[in-house]
């Protein structure tokens, strides 16, 4: 089992995208909840042996998927237990439009990972945020607390923003590093 297991539940394609670049930046199991909102008991048994935690879903209507806050709910099992405690977590989320409350879904996992007494890592990555700055840049939507991404509603996913991408596999490269630490 690897040190780090990014969770999450992708409506149309982007997010799962998300997920596969954070992952491959922490070297990473990946753990995709189900339309149902489920995941396996060996899913459930990687996420209590892993140092780290990342957490990703599109943002619907200000906040997570309804199939990842049906996870959420579930984990209140390994809350009970404080299984998770000290555990490293990171999040990121993908909405169709550039700011879309993606805040709201980031502030979310946050608030999760916090009641699972945990350690929360944001992406240390500085903004794009000068006027020769574009999308083509690395972190273009200043994502601190967790990575960003901005799929237009009728983009498909295999045309996700490269430097969205880009931004999650140096979350999932921080958050690795970070996991080594403990």
């Amino acid at each position: 089992m690897s040190a780090v297991v990014v969770i999450y539940h992708s409506g149309y394609g982007h997010t799962k995208k998300q997920a596969e670049a954070v992952a491959e930046g922490a070297k990473a199991d990946l753990v995709a909840i189900s339309e149902s909102g489920e995941i396996t008991e060996a899913d459930w048994d990687k996420l209590d042996a892993a140092k780290a935690i990342i957490m990703g879903s599109p943002t619907y209507m200000g906040s997570v998927s309804w199939q990842f806050k049906k996870f959420a709910d579930a984990s209140s099992k390994a809350w009970f237990t404080q299984k998770w405690k000290d555990k490293i977590f990171a999040g990121f989320t993908n909405s169709a439009s550039l700011n879309g409350d993606k805040a709201s879904t980031i502030s979310y996992f946050m608030t999760l990972s916090m009641q699972h007494s945990g350690i929360w890592i944001g992406t240390g990555l500085m903004p794009a945020s000068m006027k020769a700055s574009t999308r083509s840049d690395v972190n273009s939507l200043g994502g601190f607390s967790g990575a960003l991404m901005s799929s237009p509603a009728d983009s498909s996913a295999d045309e996700v923003n490269p430097a969205d991408l880009e931004t999650a596999r140096l979350l999932g490269v921080r958050v690795a590093d970070f996991a080594v630490k403990v």
